[in-house]
């Protein structure tokens, strides 16, 4: 994201998909505008636009597997706009983070998450080839627990 115009959009279809899955939003502008500029951006975004009408945006990060021996993108947003679903732009905005991600740090894989409500989502993601990984549980520690671990850190 280059600029504040970049920032607004993105921001904007990040609510906007918070809305489709009925998710509460809470990183506004000022908290993407911290993850995504400076020196060491902890996420990168990518938008995509037609005829300056926002269509679409991801979201991604890099991740390491010492599992897979190399980088990969975690994808923790994917946003297409209800006009310009079925047009291919899902496939395009991946297929443009692998080459960033690439490009940036290496990345050799890609991994994201799909709801379990999502259906129509999952259908999407397995028609790109993408498998559901039943051998993990995702666990998550919130900001008070990871709050304490920090404290407990020294």
């Amino acid at each position: 994201m280059t600029t504040e115009r970049d920032l607004d959009l993105l921001d904007e279809a990040l609510r906007r998909l918070s809305g489709d899955l009925g998710d509460s939003h809470v990183a506004g502008r000022a908290a993407l505008a911290r993850a995504l500029c400076g020196a060491h951006p902890a996420a990168h975004g990518m938008l995509a636009l037609h005829g300056g009408a926002l269509r679409g945006a991801a979201l991604f990060s890099p991740v390491f597997s010492t599992v897979r021996g190399a980088a990969g993108v975690y994808v923790s947003d994917l946003w297409v706009a209800d006009a310009a679903r079925g047009l291919g732009l899902g496939r395009r905005l991946l297929g443009a983070v692998g080459v960033r991600a690439g490009r940036l740090w290496r990345a050799r894989w890609l991994t994201l998450a799909v709801y379990d409500h999502s259906t129509a989502s999952r259908r999407f993601y397995e028609r790109l080839g993408f498998e559901p990984q039943t051998d993990a549980t995702v666990m998550k520690l919130g900001p008070e627990g990871f709050a304490e671990l920090m404290r407990n850190a020294g």
